[in-house]
């Protein structure tokens, strides 16, 4: 498993966030499946906290739903925050920062709810981070996510190592480790959650060709997170390889699929 290097990630995400929202498919449907799992019967919170909040889609969604709640937004990447402001533009009941999911520039006991699409998969250990979470959250108040499982993209996964073995190359794992549904759980519950559930549902997204996932990955600054090797996934039989297992295994008449494994969680804070 390659090791999440936090300052690959803030800049990816940062200098790609002007394209995100055109190229971020998928992400846009786990955010409104997640509005409309998790706002099912909830009473109107006070203060929503959104970590990883991005360019402020799923901020956008809350406050529809929940027009008098102050929203707050905190992201990694100085970029998506950019991004976010612009759209928040003119609105008083929302406030965005730069920070860190691990070190939350927030006082303890500060929001009725927290919630996250689309980011935890990018944070390494999560204990640290659900257990900032417990920290930011009053009592009697509920955490809701979405976050990328073990399933994510193991096609390219797969190929990738496939390649790897066949080129009989001695290379890093640079490969992205995604956490199990039961993983999930058992974390909330050592950072203090009670009444912690989970489920797990699938996407699939359809590419042209293996180049354009590639591209779309790299586009929205979903790429390597390793700080193992530089430019690419490695060298240039590998990656022809992998391109070819790929297209072998998994390609169909319409293009290749790139298949999203969601865990869709809530945990409450007593």
């Amino acid at each position: 498993m390659s090791a999440i290097v936090r300052d690959i990630v803030r800049k990816a995400f940062s200098s790609h966030a002007d394209q995100y929202d055109s190229l971020a498919i998928v992400q846009k449907r786990v955010t409104d499946r997640f509005v409309e799992l998790m706002t099912e019967d909830m009473t109107p919170p006070a203060a929503i906290l959104d970590i990883g909040a991005g360019t402020g889609r799923l901020m956008e969604s809350l406050n529809t739903r929940f027009p008098q709640s102050e929203l707050v937004g905190v992201d990694l990447a100085f970029g998506m925050t950019s991004c976010a402001q612009k759209r928040f533009q003119g609105s008083s009941n929302f406030s965005l920062a730069c920070g860190d999911a691990e070190s939350l520039p927030f006082r303890e006991g500060s929001f009725d709810l927290v919630v996250s699409t689309s980011t935890y998969q990018w944070i390494d250990p999560l204990e640290t981070a659900f257990t900032e979470v417990f920290r930011v959250l009053r009592p009697q108040s509920w955490f809701s996510f979405a976050l990328f499982g073990e399933r994510t993209l193991f096609e390219l996964r797969e190929s990738y190592t496939s390649a790897v073995s066949t080129a009989g190359k001695a290379l890093p794992d640079r490969t992205h480790q995604f956490a199990t549904l039961k993983e999930v759980l058992d974390i909330l519950l050592t950072a203090g959650f009670i009444d912690a559930s989970a489920k797990s549902e699938t996407e699939v997204e359809i590419h042209r060709d293996v180049y354009s996932l590639l591209n779309s990955l790299k586009g929205i600054g979903a790429g390597s997170a390793s700080g193992k090797a530089i430019g690419g996934l490695s060298g240039r039989s590998v990656m022809v390889g992998m391109i070819r297992t790929y297209q072998q295994r998994f390609g169909a008449v319409n293009g290749i699929p790139a298949t999203y494994e969601v865990i869709y969680g809530k945990a409450f804070k007593s």
